[in-house]
């Protein structure tokens, strides 16, 4: 049954850990602030109802102005490897943990595997400095926080495991980065926002009792079938090899570059965390690089596998006082097969193929050879009107969207060898196709015109682009614009940690 806002039943069990875990702060709020979005279907989770965010008092209460009956709210520690490198205390230096929202329902999302509660975490981004802001102003900017919130939400759309965002507060306090930008809050919602980092601030701090208290502490809350396993603490390291190897693998199939693949950006639950330079592959190139700040393409697109897999270690490492050596070893050797077999399944399934063979790894390799300069999501999504019947092979479909149509020719003479030596009906690989590759992505210049429209003050364009993103899959007449690379002569967006 939906609530009012101050009526939801809150707690944080996070907060009965040692003080050590973290610091209680309240959010600093802004002298004023709007609702710029909001998520119904997030909402939903909560058992929070849709109608209170046209309420004055909603903003004003989860961005700090008035108090939230029940909250307590707290910054997380950790550390984190970020861009390799060792960073041995991070934390919440801008967001803070509002509490834990308590629904009616238990969690229904196979993402969630295990997942008996019902608590949803509220996370206050951009809420003002904390004990771990390192001298920063603890803000952020509305351009961020738009990204945030159409990202999660799109992820979410996808399928692909994420955190979700329930609303955009924004406010006409100056933020001061390059240049003054209008300030906002973005409010997060994730079963947990404990981190890889979380598990190496008490190992480098050799807190091996405090590492323990928070490996129980994750077992208890969010893995109950691991915590009764004979071993545990290993079979949490394993099950969170595969679900991020698994996670990662929906990166790739769907062109998604996280753009700051620190370990303090890690969920333990393998569900993607924190949006900032992200970005989706409009013309497919595995050198993809979404953050102007990555100047040696550390985390470019290509490369996400393998720093997922270095992740790993590092959060292994962190457990390892935990562990048996044979115990870690075990866990980071599921990496590999879990991401190839997640990856090979979802790229089959974008090509259409109800029926899985032996050469399909080897031709959806060549495909990615022949597949840069062109668009990598209307690539798939027009491929399901590919006709296997004509006798000449037609590359018209090709049209406006890759820079050399031919280069593609001979693998598409192989594509359309083994769909005929499928049998599969065209209309039923049309259908099943059209359902797994989307035909509306989050492209950088539609983004980016949301968030100029919203600065001005009109926040129409951003809701008609996030309603667009919720139904991916869907044909959707009328809204073609959207899904459309960026027209010519389009200003390249450049993405930034800056926020």
């Amino acid at each position: 049954m939906s609530k009012p806002l101050e009526a939801l039943q809150f707690d944080n069990t996070y907060a009965q850990l040692p003080e050590s875990f973290y610091q209680v702060v309240f959010p600093t709020p802004f002298q004023e602030s709007r609702v710029v979005a909001f998520s119904a279907s997030c909402a939903d989770l909560i058992d929070l109802d849709p109608a209170e965010n046209t309420k004055p008092e909603f903003s004003a209460r989860l961005s700090g102005a008035l108090p939230l009956p029940g909250s307590w709210p707290i910054a997380q520690v950790y550390a984190g490897h970020q861009f390799g490198n060792l960073v041995p205390r991070l934390g919440d230096g801008r967001a803070i943990l509002l509490g834990e929202a308590c629904g009616s329902r238990p969690h229904v999302w196979n993402r969630y595997r295990g997942l008996s509660g019902r608590k949803w975490d509220l996370h206050l981004k951009g809420a003002g400095p904390t004990n771990f802001s390192r001298g920063f102003d603890g803000r952020a900017v509305l351009r961020s926080c738009i990204r945030e919130y159409l990202a999660s939400e799109f992820l979410e759309a996808l399928g692909i495991p994420t955190t979700r965002a329930l609303a955009v507060l924004g406010s006409r306090d100056p933020v001061f980065r390059e240049t003054p930008e209008p300030g906002a809050m973005v409010v997060r919602v994730a079963p947990s926002h404990i981190r890889f980092g979380t598990f190496e601030y008490f190992y480098y701090q050799q807190q091996f009792h405090h590492l323990k208290e928070l490996a129980d502490f994750t077992l208890s809350h969010y893995f109950p079938d691991q915590e009764k396993a004979e071993a545990p603490y290993a079979e949490l390291c394993r099950e969170v090899v595969i679900r991020t190897a698994q996670l990662i693998a929906h990166w790739q199939a769907f062109g998604f570059t996280h753009g700051v693949m620190n370990t303090d950006n890690f969920s333990i639950l393998g569900i993607t965390l924190d949006y900032g330079p992200y970005g989706f592959l409009e013309s497919f190139d595995p050198g993809h690089v979404s953050n102007h700040s990555d100047e040696h393409g550390m985390y470019a697109f290509g490369n996400q596998p393998q720093v997922g897999w270095f992740n790993l270690q590092c959060l292994i490492r962190a457990l390892s006082p935990l562990l048996k050596r044979e115990q870690a070893q075990a866990a980071l050797e599921e990496y590999e097969p879990a991401m190839a077999g997640c990856y090979l399944g979802l790229m089959a399934d974008k090509l259409g193929f109800l029926k899985r063979r032996e050469e399909d790894e080897r031709l959806i390799g060549s495909l990615l050879e022949a597949l840069p300069g062109t668009d990598y999501t209307l690539f798939f999504r027009r491929l399901a009107n590919f006709n296997s019947d004509s006798s000449t092979l037609d590359l018209s479909f090709l049209d406006g969207i890759s820079d050399s149509p031919e280069r593609l020719r001979p693998w598409l003479e192989q594509y359309r060898t083994r769909i005929i030596d499928e049998a599969l009906d065209p209309t039923q690989r049309r259908v099943h196709m059209n359902r797994v590759n989307p035909k509306f992505i989050l492209r950088n210049h539609l983004a980016q015109l949301a968030i100029e429209r919203s600065e001005g003050g009109d926040d129409t364009e951003l809701h008609r682009l996030a309603t667009v993103l919720s139904r991916p899959f869907e044909e959707q007449p009328g809204q073609e614009f959207y899904s459309l690379p960026a027209p010519a002569g389009t200003k390249k967006c450049v993405i930034s940690c800056s926020s």
